[in-house]
């Protein structure tokens, strides 16, 4: 094989490749209603000592269940926050998580930030969307949950389970939880240290 026959090879291997993965992260597209009508359930926790995980200290703030639907997933590779954090979930619950609602807005994440606006009027008051919905940073407990994360998909109904927490990494990059829905902009996302993940 020449090197012009090897590299074409390449190249369409390459591309096959590409394609599955495209297909299998491709969006799910659930029946109508409130798919998820909770609201999550936090607990606080008080005077945590800090756990080590990799370069970072973790220093629990509250145990966190939430089941919600996935508007958006935006992975990263690359960022200062990449090797704790190797993606983030932008969650609806509530009405957010219903397919009349969420037809009126477009969704994106960029930057480790959600955002939503609005095609037309807004089907819900502005505060409702503010909170049914969140930007988590999710920190994968092992490798198990590394792999459950990553093969989750755009409108699926996801239960996870775990802990909020402060973040601090050996020289010295930081990361602060939001412990409440009612907050927006910068500090205002969940960070999760996911131990359980459950598609439902």
């Amino acid at each position: 094989m020449d090197a012009r026959t090897a590299l074409l090879a390449g190249l369409l291997m390459l591309g096959t490749c590409n394609a599955w993965q495209r297909w299998e992260s491709r969006p799910v597209h659930p029946l109508d209603g409130a798919l998820a009508p909770d609201e999550p359930v936090q607990t606080d926790i008080e005077r945590a000592a800090p756990a080590r995980h990799g370069r970072w200290l973790l220093t629990a703030r509250a145990s966190y269940d939430i089941t919600a639907r996935i508007l958006s997933r935006e992975d990263y590779r690359f960022d200062r926050l990449a090797d704790l954090v190797p993606e983030d979930l932008a969650l609806g619950w509530g009405p957010m998580s219903d397919n009349h609602v969420l037809a009126a807005f477009d969704v994106s994440q960029g930057a480790r930030f959600y955002t939503w606006r609005p095609r037309g009027p807004l089907p819900i008051a502005r505060e409702d969307v503010i909170v049914h919905s969140a930007n988590t940073h999710v920190i994968p407990a092992d490798a198990r949950i590394r792999s459950e994360l990553a093969r989750l998909r755009v409108g699926q109904v996801v239960h996870l389970a775990g802990t909020l927490v402060d973040a601090i990494r050996d020289d010295g990059a930081w990361l602060r939880t939001s412990l409440t829905r009612t907050d927006t902009g910068a500090g205002a996302c969940e960070v999760m240290l996911v131990e359980s993940v459950e598609v439902r």
